[in-house]
């Protein structure tokens, strides 16, 4: 008698299909650019304009207050915060209104509060 063969049958494992991976990338190692010496800027002031420079008259309202020798606008606008701040003229409430006494109210056209932008505006009329 012939002995019967075993088979033992495998199960085929089914194939994959070959995922091809992209070469790495190689990294270079960059090299940090090269600091520059700091450089020391040498304080210059600005220099203002000639028009804010110009010395101008001030009326003789503007003048009880501020003197009566000609001077640029910035220096107006200087010592009438000075008195106004002396006197103490400013709203307690909102410190950008100014409640102006009998000299200042000349010169802000008898106006009871002046906001201090408007103080400018008003001001440039007794400047010649």
């Amino acid at each position: 008698m012939a002995k019967a063969k075993k088979t033992t049958a495998k199960k085929a494992a089914p194939k994959k299909a070959a995922v091809k991976k992209a070469p790495a990338k190689k990294t270079v190692a960059r090299k940090a650019p090269a600091k520059k010496p700091a450089v020391k800027k040498t304080a210059t002031k600005r220099k203002p304009s000639a028009a804010f420079m110009k010395p101008l008259t001030p009326s003789s309202a503007l003048a009880e207050v501020v003197g009566k020798a000609a001077m640029p606008r910035t220096e107006v606008v200087k010592k009438l915060w000075a008195y106004i701040k002396k006197n103490k003229l400013q709203d307690a409430k909102n410190k950008r209104n100014i409640n102006p006494d009998e000299k200042l109210a000349a010169v802000f056209g008898g106006k009871k509060s002046v906001n201090m932008f408007q103080m400018t505006k008003l001001v440039s009329k007794h400047l010649k």
